[in-house]
């Protein structure tokens, strides 16, 4: 169950959240961005309302903290340390390679730790 929950979490908020918005941040690209505009171009053709394009211009900073918070729940303040480890690795990517491998590798040693919730206690008590 552990491996299963801990493999889940590194796909999703370490690797999915953490290392690729760092390797678009790196590149200088937002697909998430591109996307909505695109969408948003396409609704305000077939339906001309303001409100619409506001909220397609709010979705992704909704998305974002939905995200976030999800880490948080899975993985509490140590899933979000392996996340933020993984988003600087992301950076680094086009950087130094080995600096990022050894930052992806930490963020997933973290990840895994925040998911095993019986060494957690262990470790802080709680």
């Amino acid at each position: 169950m552990v491996k299963k929950r801990s493999g889940a979490y590194i796909w999703q908020f370490v690797i999915g959240l953490g290392l690729l918005s760092g390797v678009w941040t790196a590149i200088g690209i937002d697909p998430e961005a591109v996307i909505l505009n695109i969408l948003g171009d396409m609704v305000e053709t077939a339906y001309s309302d303001p409100g619409v394009r506001s909220f397609l211009l709010i979705l992704p900073t909704i998305l974002l903290i939905i995200s976030i918070i999800g880490a948080y729940r899975h993985g509490r303040v140590l899933g979000l340390i392996s996340v933020i480890v993984a988003y600087i690795a992301g950076l680094f990517i086009l950087v130094s390679n080995t600096t990022s491998l050894v930052l992806i590798g930490i963020a997933i040693i973290i990840g895994y730790l925040a998911t095993n919730r019986r060494l957690r206690k262990k470790l802080t008590g709680t």
